[in-house]
């Protein structure tokens, strides 16, 4: 028994070491980017302060704060940012879905995917934002054209990573299912979706940052609201300030839905 127990002690403590070697370094690095953010914050402050840098253009960090807090504290930003935030959140998950769907029926029928393969790689080629006026006459000038311009954003991308995830899954897996008499749903149930699901979730890395650029440049072009209106606003009165601290607002809450998705994919490939 003693011999037997040694083994496993010390297997646990080499666990335990490299466990606090591990969390050492992560704290490490968490330090150094929280010192690297405030120095940055620091040195633009200074220079704001000391007039190195043009103010009216650039503005400084205690002014852009004193503003974020009258806004907030007095609801007139919020109403914005709940704006932005639905119309990222509900084209973020459109895209993703309509995307992987997409990519499932290309998967699906060879025939599709030889008859939509030059289509795709056109509509993938076009610059998006041409597509906007094109939106705001056909959809409206409201929630649906911003939407609309996430999705074309999203849903082509989306699309061809998937597609390229299922046609990179070993086909020796595909060979054993159907040898024991699986078809092609049992092939797609056991294999190729499985196989997938960590590409999918990275891709729900990629499509939150599209969505913001697709929420954003939709509400350049036809908002009344949203942060995307703000920006465009803060320009048309020069007030640069209002400018910065949306996209610092812009900036906060991508990294919040960024890290979401980041425990999501965590989860779900320990799953799997």
């Amino acid at each position: 028994m003693k011999e037997s127990s040694e083994p496993l002690s010390l297997t646990r403590r080499v666990w335990e070491e490299y466990r606090a070697a591990q969390q050492k370094r992560n704290r490490l690095v968490r330090l150094t980017q929280l010192l690297i953010l405030l120095g940055a914050f620091g040195l633009w402050e200074l220079a704001g302060r000391l007039k190195w840098i043009d103010v009216l253009l650039f503005s400084y960090p205690s002014k852009i704060f004193t503003l974020l807090y009258e806004q907030i504290s007095t609801g007139e930003m919020l109403p914005h940012i709940g704006a932005t935030v639905w119309e990222t959140f509900v084209g973020f998950v459109l895209g993703t879905v309509a995307g992987t769907g997409l990519a499932v029926l290309i998967w699906w029928s060879p025939f599709l995917e030889r008859v939509l393969d030059p289509y795709i790689v056109v509509l993938n080629s076009l610059p998006k934002v041409a597509l906007g006026p094109l939106f705001i006459v056909g959809l409206g000038p409201g929630y649906t054209s911003i939407i609309g311009m996430t999705l074309a954003i999203t849903v082509i991308i989306t699309t061809l990573v998937v597609y390229s995830s299922f046609k990179e899954v070993d086909v020796n897996y595909l060979r054993v299912i159907r040898v024991f008499g699986g078809g092609k749903t049992q092939i797609f149930r056991k294999a190729i979706f499985p196989a997938s699901i960590p590409t999918i979730v990275s891709t729900l890395k990629v499509n939150v940052g599209l969505a913001w650029v697709g929420v954003i440049v939709g509400e350049f072009l036809v908002s009344k609201e949203g942060l995307g209106y703000l920006i465009i606003y803060g320009f048309q009165v020069f007030n640069f300030t209002l400018v910065i601290a949306s996209l610092l607002v812009i900036a906060v809450v991508a990294a919040l839905m960024y890290q979401a998705v980041a425990w999501l994919e965590n989860r779900l490939n320990n799953r799997w």
